[in-house]
């Protein structure tokens, strides 16, 4: 059971992801596409910070992976609602290749919800090069426009990792966090033993 006071800086870092979003449809709500994209750019940015402030520290934990993947997925669909609001034309002109990228991302989510009965927060290098380059994409797109090279880039780059993403599924019988990637996950003595250790 989780508790705030037993949050630490990071964990706190990452909770701003989970109560912004009210702010962010607020914003939708009355249109100030300026301002949503602002603070969307925040609570992209906690992103890097949590991370980087978990390892600095040593404060890695199981929680505050679940709550940054937790944190993550919410932005991420802000983003996208974002997008189909304020960019409908975009959306409705390249809705084919984003159902490519987003039904099979869904179907992760629910293979982990299945399995796990929760999200998974494996945090891969290549989850977190794949929401890098999705934040860049929303971001600059709401902000000047799109750039279809990476419009594309981004389609391919979230189908590997989606592909990786429901082969590590398969691959732990148990949840755990912070794994990264499916040749680490070879290595990974968690696999057997069924136990969640943090790596740093």
């Amino acid at each position: 059971m989780w508790t705030f006071k037993n949050f630490n800086i990071a964990d706190w870092f990452s909770f701003y992801r989970v109560i912004a979003v009210p702010l962010l449809v607020a914003l939708l709500w009355f249109g100030e596409r300026e301002l949503f994209t602002w603070f969307l750019l925040i609570s992209y940015s906690t992103d890097a910070i949590d991370g980087y402030l978990a390892r600095k520290l040593k404060i890695t934990s199981a929680r505050g992976s679940q709550l940054d993947s937790i944190g993550d997925q919410l932005t991420f669909s802000m983003g996208l609602i974002g997008l189909i609001i304020f960019e409908t034309a975009f959306i409705k002109a390249n809705i084919i290749l984003i159902l490519i990228a987003f039904v099979p991302y869904l179907l992760q989510m629910v293979i982990a919800y299945f399995k796990y009965g929760k999200a998974t927060a494996f945090h891969t290098y290549l989850a977190k090069f794949s929401a890098l380059v999705q934040g860049v994409f929303i971001l600059w797109l709401l902000f000047f426009g799109p750039v279809y090279w990476l419009f594309y880039f981004m389609i391919v780059l979230g189908l590997l990792e989606t592909i990786e993403e429901i082969t590590l599924i398969f691959m732990y019988d148990t949840w755990v966090s912070d794994v990264k990637g499916f040749y680490f996950a070879l290595q990974d003595k968690r696999r057997f033993n069924g136990t969640d250790v943090v790596k740093q």
